[in-house]
């Protein structure tokens, strides 16, 4: 059976969803703090953008070389869409379901990273008190906040994959 760039996307797609569910898990299971962390962050971004990348380079190859724009861009998004979104099913099973615990314990460390943040740049006694009390309101690990979190996630990696698809675009000048 011949590979489609679709199959390839959604594929891929389903290995990254394991990676970072592998990777929620691990760090539940190993570390809670380790959440909060910027460069954790960083680490997960880079790794979706490898993965987005790697799907429209496929599929480049699939269709002998070429591919428009439309075509990397929805490779790289087919694939970021199903990776990231399996990933926060596991994050709202775990966070919402299995261990609500864990996601008071974490709102608090976002609370104590935030006061210290805000203190290091020098803000007033006063507006860390009003910005910790807005905080403080906010279930960062609601199913509705981590559905919205999803969405914004989405909409800044399809940034990025216009981007890899402007960089990955190839058309045949063979074909009139």
């Amino acid at each position: 059976m011949e590979t489609t760039s679709k199959s390839n996307a959604i594929n891929l797609g389903l290995y990254l969803g394991a990676a970072l569910s592998a990777i929620v898990v691990l760090i539940y299971a190993v570390n809670l703090d380790l959440f909060i962390e910027w460069w954790l962050g960083i680490l997960l971004f880079l790794l979706v953008i490898v993965f987005g990348i790697v799907s429209s380079v496929k599929a480049r190859k699939i269709q002998n070389g070429f591919i428009n724009f439309k075509a990397a861009f929805s490779n790289y998004f087919i694939t970021v869409a199903v990776g990231t979104g399996i990933a926060t099913i596991v994050s709202i099973l775990i966070f919402s379901f299995i261990d609500t615990d864990a996601a008071v314990y974490l709102n608090e460390q976002v609370l104590l990273v935030t006061k210290q943040s805000m203190e290091r740049f020098g803000a007033s006694q006063e507006i860390i008190t009003q910005a910790l009390a807005e905080a403080s309101t906010k279930d960062n690990f609601s199913v509705v906040n981590q559905l919205v979190s999803y969405a914004f996630r989405l909409a800044f990696y399809a940034l990025t994959g216009l981007v890899v698809a402007l960089i990955l675009k190839k058309s045949d000048t063979n074909q009139a």
